[in-house]
């Protein structure tokens, strides 16, 4: 019995030894004393070994924590080869007429088919909304106040078109419910505008797109002569921007500063006829001398002739695109124009003639009506920047 006893205290006593030696030694090491009082000597890492150490530290914590940028990455500017094309087209009124086929054939495309794929060629279209989308009765013919229902900008959006010129004299016809109401389907399709507001400031804010890195702003004028009374935008008044000279070179230059190119809109001009006036002429060469890449207009319902004035192009009535007058010739033919762009300016225009078919649907001219309109327009076609004719 006093064996087994002795061996469990003898076994106590062996682990008591062991464990006092452990606390002894480490503690003459933690202050780095011995029993011989000396200090460990450590040994120098050579210079080249520690550089290799330091150089794969910065490696491992970049990668766990990238420094910041000291300065932000510059935008990429386009290249002077790279192009942008655009196709502009002259009056689009959804009303009338063109709203009763759309009824008829229950298809907000239907306008649109014939061109649609033409259309789609560019990378964006242009044109003047001749009626506001709004809610309203039906408009029967002989009516002059235009609205087209809701669901039409998705058949724009559809048809390619990236921007509207809403500066005319019927996109008010429905007050200020009709401006906000089609502003507000508008943006909602993604179709930027110009020229029409709830207010002045707002009207004249410039449309802007960016295409492959080539900024274009788009600015809108309504001519007074054309407009209604009360038709113009105010500080307090909804409403289209006026014509004037003074404060549209003011607004070019302005957007200059944050745009490659700026088009100016302007819907001017006498009705159905040829023949141009000085309100015309006077307000794009304005346009022009200011820093406008391409002046486009509309409202006399025909095509004019085109004008290089300063090496820049006037397209002063791009006729018809979408209207219901089919009781002339002239009213019936408008034109199309593919315009290609680089962030220098215009390189070259292609024009198609187009030719209004069943109060509502342009489809690509034939070529005997195609020339006629050549001529109307005073140019040749080229395949490049259009030849023009002389002027009578």
């Amino acid at each position: 019995m006093k064996k087994f006893i002795a061996i469990p205290i003898i076994f106590f006593l062996l682990s008591s030894a062991i464990l006092v030696g452990a606390l002894v030694y480490s503690h003459t090491n933690f202050f780095g004393v011995g029993v011989n009082q000396t200090r460990l000597k450590v040994k120098a890492v050579p210079a080249a070994v520690e550089s290799e150490q330091n150089k794969f530290a910065k490696e491992v914590a970049s990668e766990r924590a990238p420094e910041p940028l000291a300065q932000p990455l510059t935008p990429r500017r386009p290249a002077e080869t790279e192009e942008v094309s655009m196709i502009a087209v002259g009056d689009i009124m959804l009303s009338r007429n063109v709203a009763a086929k759309i009824k008829k054939f229950k298809d907000f495309n239907y306008p649109f088919a014939s061109t649609s794929a033409y259309l789609k060629s560019a990378d964006f279209v242009f044109g003047n909304l001749e009626s506001p989308i709004t809610l309203g009765p039906v408009v029967l013919t002989g009516s002059f106040t235009f609205h087209a229902d809701p669901g039409a900008e998705i058949a724009l959006a559809t048809a390619n078109f990236k921007v509207l010129s809403l500066a005319n004299n019927h996109l008010p016809n429905y007050g200020a419910v009709g401006i906000a109401d089609t502003i507000k389907y508008l943006n909602e399709a993604g179709i930027a505008h110009a020229g029409a507001g709830k207010n002045l400031a707002e009207a004249s804010l410039p449309a802007r797109l960016d295409f492959k890195g080539i900024k274009f702003a788009f600015l809108a004028y309504n001519d007074s002569d054309v407009a209604p009374p009360g038709y113009g935008a105010a500080a307090g008044r909804a409403g289209t921007v006026l014509m004037d000279i003074t404060k549209m070179q003011a607004a070019v230059s302005a957007a200059k500063k944050q745009a490659d190119l700026v088009i100016v809109s302007m819907h001017s001009g006498k009705e159905y006829t040829e023949e141009l006036t000085r309100s015309q002429t006077a307000f794009a060469h304005a346009a022009v001398d200011a820093g406008a890449e391409l002046v486009l207009g509309h409202h006399p319902h025909v095509t004019q002739r085109v004008e290089k004035y300063k090496d820049k192009y006037i397209y002063y009535s791009l006729g018809n695109f979408i209207f219901d007058q089919m009781w002339s010739e002239e009213t019936r033919r408008g034109v199309a124009v593919k315009f290609y762009f680089n962030v220098a300016g215009l390189l070259r225009a292609e024009v198609q003639p187009l030719l209004i078919m069943d109060y509502s649907r342009p489809v690509l001219a034939e070529q005997k009506i195609a020339e006629a309109i050549y001529r109307r327009l005073r140019i040749e076609p080229t395949g490049s920047l259009i030849k023009l004719m002389p002027v009578d």
